[in-house]
Parts: C-alpha cells; sequence; structure tokens
C-alpha cells in the first residue's frame, strides 16, 4: 500500500494494487505504460498480507483495471476479500467495465465508491475497453447500490447535450474532470466548451470536481 502521491483525486489517502503488469485495456494515454507496458498482467499474492490500517480511502487497483475481462476472477475475489477484513476503510474501485462490477456487487465492501471513467460521449478509438454506452448502461443498472462518480479524464471532445443525458441518467455522486497531461495528442474539447459543460452540470445538481491538470485546457 502507498500512500497518495501527484495529481490522484484529493481525498484518496492510498493506492493498493493486487494486480499488474499490462493493462488488458491498452488505453493509448495511460500514464502506466512507462512502468508495466512490457510485463504480462499478473497477480501480486505478497499484497493479501498487507496491513491496510483504518480511517484510510484506498484507491484499489489504480495501476490497472481489475474489472477488465481478462482479469481471472479469482484475483478480483481475492482482493475483495481482504479488503473486507479492513471494514474501517473507506475504498475506491474505478473502471471502464462496470458490467463486471455489477458480478461482485455483494462481495464489494459496503461504503464503496464505484468510479466510471468516461472520458466523452463519443467513442474515440483510444483504448479496447468497452464502448461508452455500454459503460452509461451498467453504471445506470449500479445505481443506488452503491454512490458512483464519474470521472472524465482525460476529458475528450464531447455533445454537451449528450453527455448531461448521461449524468442525469446516472446520478453521480459527483464528475471529477481532468486533462491528459502527458501529450497524447487527444481530441481535446475547446476551453467554451468545457466552461460551458460544467456550468451545465452545475445547474443540474451534479456537483463537478476539477483536477489540477484541468488547467491547462480552463485557465
Amino acid at each position: 500500500m502507498n500512500k497518495s502521491k501527484g495529481d490522484m483525486y484529493s481525498w484518496v489517502t492510498h493506492t493498493w494494487n493486487t494486480i499488474s503488469g499490462r493493462c488488458p485495456h491498452e488505453c493509448s494515454y495511460c500514464y502506466m505504460k512507462r512502468f508495466t507496458w512490457n510485463k504480462e498482467l499478473y497477480f501480486r499474492p505478497k499484497a493479501l498480507t498487507e496491513n491496510l490500517g483504518k480511517n484510510n480511502f484506498i484507491f484499489v487497483g489504480s495501476s490497472c483495471d481489475m474489472w477488465a475481462d481478462a482479469v481471472p476472477s479469482e484475483w478480483i475475489g481475492n482482493t475483495l476479500t481482504h479488503c473486507n477484513l479492513y471494514s474501517n476503510n473507506k475504498y475506491l474501485f474505478q473502471t471502464k467495465n462496470p458490467e463486471r462490477m455489477r458480478n461482485y456487487i455483494n462481495e464489494i465492501p459496503h461504503g464503496s465508491l464505484l468510479g466510471i471513467t468516461y472520458e466523452s460521449n463519443r467513442q474515440y478509438d483510444v483504448s479496447k475497453a468497452p464502448l461508452i454506452e455500454w459503460r452509461v448502461w451498467n453504471a445506470c443498472l449500479l445505481r443506488g447500490q452503491f454512490d458512483i462518480m464519474i470521472s472524465m479524464e482525460p476529458i475528450l471532445d464531447f455533445n454537451a447535450e449528450l453527455v448531461i443525458s448521461d449524468m442525469l441518467n446516472i446520478r453521480p455522486k459527483f464528475i471529477s474532470i481532468g486533462a491528459d497531461s502527458k501529450g497524447h495528442h487527444l481530441p481535446e474539447p475547446t476551453p467554451e466548451k468545457i466552461r460551458a459543460l460544467i456550468v451545465a452540470l452545475k445547474y443540474c445538481k451534479i456537483e463537478v470536481i476539477k483536477k489540477d491538470n484541468l488547467k491547462r485546457l480552463v485557465k
């Protein structure tokens, strides 16, 4: 378990990874590519001996999407079992494959925050992850069972009306908006579009958290 640092979510105190190696989604903008891209996906059994403490907010699986279809079910189950041994913590589980989360709804620790990555309402060829509309559908099915957050990072050019429609259907606790910070030449929206989207989200009573790296696009 590592203390959170860098441009991580401000409320996250630690990160903890039982699964490492090349993430099956292979997102072109992934910051972990420089660390793990040449390593096959693998499980870290030693992580299950770690004391996760108490009163921490732990991002589980920050370096690899543990909910990807290619991840063995046993790895996910063992990870969740260890989290449940430390029930005085809060946990963030984030994915581009919320359908898989639904299979573990009774094993995910009570009070966890489920994060869904949603770069745009538009489908861009930037990863092997499930389609955006499929993520939205499954996020809606998770609604009411756990608090849901949306991570719109890196934010890609979008249709504002359709983004608002998706968010009203999902009803997230909040949406975190961030930008690509590693120069991947992605199709980014203009500052004006981002500002207008944030205003519209707030008008719909959806809390917006702007990550520090968004300042590159919106001063």
